[in-house]
């Protein structure tokens, strides 16, 4: 293990070492090849030779270096930690956000993930993202918290009334939250034909995110469960994250219940009337 733990720190403490090993991961590279590709000294190239043919990763064919098949295999598992350290260091100070109870979930599904959190000198950039992914979407699914503050909402709503494709999941208590942020907004917007809404009692992780699906991305947002601020926001265009987010929004769907509108805007016929219901 010790000795392991020499290599890899042998091939961190040098960018140029791992600069090498990309490189002729590539394609066999002559001495002076491999200064200009990875912006070495030729000493320093040099060194780096020596050191990969005394540990058999590199071998010198008519003038040119190469991997050795141990090469690549050393090569390809210093990327998959690389890989896998960078996304750890991106996702740390979101991980309470993400969803752990929703079926599938696996870290490797944000490895290319766009993380936008509370800063100290600007607060607001969670909420910024949700309003640039609206803005640039035609058609969006989700459900749990994700909409959950008026600075979004107000978005989310003029979204849905300019015609944006809208199929949403919420708990009863989530809605009634929001509805009485703006009643007659939130009533406009769900009357439309082109928004659904469904109910659902038990959503996963519906306490502190929920999930959007959209054109291009999906995305979850994380909410203090206590204050309702919206705290990050995790969005990955990755096609393995999209294929977990649609099986898990299908098996949410499949249990949800059609959206009674007299439920959350009874009080006030207006309200009635905006969504199409008679009053009583």
């Amino acid at each position: 293990m010790d000795t392991a733990i020499r290599d890899i720190e042998f091939l961190a403490r040098s960018a140029h070492r791992v600069a090498v090993l990309e490189t002729l991961a590539e394609s066999p590279r002559d001495r002076r090849d491999l200064c200009a590709a990875t912006d070495a000294s030729n000493p320093t190239v040099g060194r780096i030779i020596r050191d990969f043919e005394d540990r058999g990763w590199i071998v010198r064919d008519d003038g040119r270096y190469e991997l050795t098949l141990l090469g690549e295999f050393v090569t390809e598992r210093f990327a998959e930690l690389w890989s896998g350290m960078s996304t750890a260091r991106t996702l740390r100070d979101v991980w309470q956000w993400l969803p752990h109870e929703m079926d599938g979930f696996t870290v490797d599904l944000f490895e290319d993930a766009e993380v936008a959190a509370p800063g100290p000198e600007y607060p607001y950039r969670p909420i910024k993202r949700v309003t640039q992914l609206l803005e640039s979407t035609d058609a969006i699914r989700g459900f749990g918290t994700t909409l959950y503050k008026s600075g979004n909402l107000e978005v989310f709503c003029q979204r849905v009334i300019d015609g944006m494709n809208t199929e949403y999941i919420y708990s009863p208590r989530i809605l009634r939250a929001i509805v009485a942020w703006n009643p007659s907004l939130t009533a406009e917007a769900l009357a439309r034909e082109n928004c659904t809404i469904l109910l659902h009692d038990a959503l996963p992780d519906d306490d502190r995110c929920g999930l959007n699906i959209m054109d291009d991305c999906i995305g979850i947002c994380g909410h203090d469960p206590e204050s309702a601020q919206l705290e990050a926001v995790i969005d990955t265009p990755a096609a393995e994250a999209r294929a977990w987010a649609d099986e898990v929004y299908e098996k949410q769907r499949r249990e949800a219940r059609p959206f009674d509108p007299e439920e959350f805007f009874e009080a006030d016929p207006g309200y009635d009337r905006q969504l199409g219901v008679e009053p009583r």
